[in-house]
């Protein structure tokens, strides 16, 4: 994944103005000046996609997440940014008075790899709004041992349809530029998978109450993503919106929204550049 470090100003603040956002029906709902009503999150369960990198993308996901506590929503809020090990402590963070700030809870328990500029802001408003923070991500090291020893030795459920690996394991090999053996895709597949499955986990658990996930696009597609994993009473309380740049991506999501592509190096160049000695 590309994730370069970038902050919400100058083109960044330009793309958010002229996004579209595209619903499932086509409708299209423009930004800023002329604009319809802004997203609005509508289900208890919502499952919200990123181009990890994307700010345009961050600043509308945020709009709709802090437009929902303002309606008087209480839902968890669970990111794939945070690994699941770290939940004690984030639970004993949380349970401080007065409660840490967001920068402080990031630097004791947050992922790294991750612009946390992006996320520190849903951080701060479910801290403002006393909300359960929860770890969605399952950590580098239980992924490499079911890579190693499959999804049943996690306590994950290895009955997956062939069609899911085989997309999981494509869509890997054409993120790595198709740099990447097949079987070493399909291996990587399965800690995808594994994620999936302990998002959904997450997601049952708070559907109740009502829950926002953050994650990658790839984890709320509907055809192979964590929606698949969903129990059917929860799938239908759920939505997943897919926030995706145009033209370079048609997966499934219950709903689209379309931005500009962020400005980035090309990601495969590095991959098909020898290293020199």
């Amino acid at each position: 994944m590309v994730r370069p470090l970038r902050r919400i100003t100058g083109a960044s603040a330009l793309a958010v103005c002229t996004v579209c956002a595209v619903l499932a029906t086509t409708t299209q709902l423009q930004g800023c000046a002329g604009a319809a009503a802004p997203l609005r999150l509508t289900q208890p369960v919502v499952l919200l996609g990123e181009v990890h990198d994307n700010a345009a993308q961050h600043a509308l996901r945020l709009a709709a997440y802090r437009a929902l506590l303002a309606a008087g929503a209480r839902p968890v809020l669970a990111l794939e940014q945070i690994d699941r090990e770290r939940q004690g402590e984030l639970d004993a963070l949380l349970a401080r008075r007065p409660p840490p700030s967001a920068a402080a809870l990031v630097a004791a328990v947050g992922g790294t790899g991750w612009d946390w500029s992006f996320y520190t802001p849903f951080i701060s408003l479910a801290i403002e709004y006393r909300l359960p923070i929860v770890a969605a991500n399952v950590g580098r090291d239980e992924a490499q041992r079911v890579m190693r020893e499959g999804l049943a030795a996690g306590g994950f459920d290895a009955a997956v349809p062939e069609r899911l690996l085989a997309t999981q394991a494509g869509d890997i090999q054409a993120s790595h530029c198709g740099t990447l053996a097949a079987a070493d895709a399909r291996r990587m597949a399965l800690a995808q998978i594994a994620r999936d499955q302990f998002m959904a986990r997450v997601l049952e658990q708070h559907a109740a109450r009502g829950v926002v996930l953050l994650a990658g696009d790839g984890h709320v597609r509907t055809d192979i993503g964590v929606p698949y994993w969903l129990a059917a009473a929860t799938r239908a309380r759920s939505e997943s919106i897919g926030f995706v740049e145009a033209g370079n991506d048609d997966a499934p999501y219950d709903r689209r929204v379309v931005t500009a592509p962020q400005p980035r190096a090309d990601p495969c160049e590095a991959l098909r550049t020898p290293a020199r000695s």
